[in-house]
């Protein structure tokens, strides 16, 4: 028993000092959040969600104007006028100055023939106008002493004679004059010099070639008479005039070459108008359901072309219609224009 009652107090004041020290470690209870709070957290993610759907639909919208308002196509290529230089002489290529995508200006020398044939040739007709103008001197002095005598000493037939051998060596005069202009004319087309601002393109001669007359020999790409053809659905015809300006996006370049509408073609081929051998119109079965649209050519003419930016006859390119100035523009008249191809109204 005297144990047990020493060992009782101990106990409890182990029991004090552990009760004690759990209420100093404890820490003190959080309050209850209201009813106001909790609501506001609930309504957090439904405005987030709110301005999520909102910002999605004017995106939609934004793209559905873009691509189904506005005219555009992805079937645009770019054109230019190729000038083919065809030798108007024959010869041997003596000077070729120039190489293949070489820029050159208007009255650049391209190519020389071989002009001593050609020199040769006006010395001739030149010696031939000098000997054409004596006799014709000749001629005339001798048919104005027949016309100063009288019929006694001289016949009337005679003067006739001497006449008519004046005119007909006048006439013998000219023609050689006539030779020798195109004597010189064959020697100045021994050289050949560019008509146009632009590009030696697939360049094929070489120095020592023989050319023939009217053969291709040096193309010229024509550096001012870039241009796209932009084929557009006919569906759009109605959204696209002239004047109304567009943005060109050439495959392969981020940059945004600049144009406006120059023209609409009035024309393109159509297949159920040729005739057959036996000259009946020859007409394509269709599906009654599909209606498929048209593609029309519409000319953008090139207003800016952004540095770096380097334009090829040939290039694919996906033009729109920025400015269109017709009061259909409008998405639910697209949108009938488009399903009108697949459902005849």
């Amino acid at each position: 028993m005297t144990i047990d009652a020493e060992i009782a107090p101990k106990r409890r004041k182990r029991a004090d000092r552990g009760n004690k020290a759990d209420h100093e470690n404890r820490r003190p209870s959080e309050p209850q959040p209201s009813v106001p709070v909790r609501r506001r957290f609930q309504i957090i993610p439904f405005l987030i969600t709110l301005v999520t759907v909102a910002l999605a639909v004017a995106l939609g919208w934004a793209a559905w104007d873009t691509y189904m308002g506005m005219p555009w196509t992805r079937d645009g290529t770019v054109r230019a006028y190729v000038v083919t230089m065809a030798p108007e002489v024959a010869g041997r290529i003596v000077e070729l100055p120039v190489v293949d995508n070489q820029l050159v200006h208007k009255g650049d020398m391209l190519m020389v023939i071989d002009p001593t044939n050609y020199r040769i040739a006006v010395s001739l007709a030149e010696a031939t106008v000098k000997q054409t103008q004596a006799n014709a001197q000749n001629a005339k002095a001798q048919a104005e002493r027949r016309r100063q005598l009288t019929t006694l000493s001289t016949s009337m037939e005679e003067k006739q004679t001497f006449a008519a051998n004046e005119l007909a060596t006048n006439a013998q005069t000219e023609q050689a004059q006539a030779n020798l202009d195109q004597a010189r004319v064959n020697l100045e087309r021994t050289q050949i010099k560019s008509p146009v601002n632009g590009y030696v393109t697939n360049l094929m001669v070489q120095l020592g070639d023989y050319t023939q007359v009217g053969k291709t020999s040096i193309s010229i790409v024509d550096a001012d008479s870039f241009w796209l053809d932009g084929y557009f659905e006919e569906t759009y015809l109605d959204r696209i005039r002239e004047g109304d300006s567009a943005s060109i996006r050439l495959m392969g370049y981020s940059q945004i070459v600049r144009g406006h509408v120059d023209s609409i073609a009035r024309a393109i081929n159509v297949a159920n108008a040729q005739a057959n051998e036996q000259g009946l119109a020859t007409v394509n079965p269709i599906f009654t359901w599909v209606r498929l649209a048209q593609r029309i050519p519409v000319r953008i003419h090139v207003d800016e072309v952004p540095p770096g930016v380097v334009l090829s006859a040939g290039m694919t390119a996906t033009v729109q219609i920025d400015r269109a100035q017709s009061a259909n523009n409008t998405g639910a008249a697209s949108l009938f224009s488009r399903l009108e191809q697949y459902v005849p109204f």
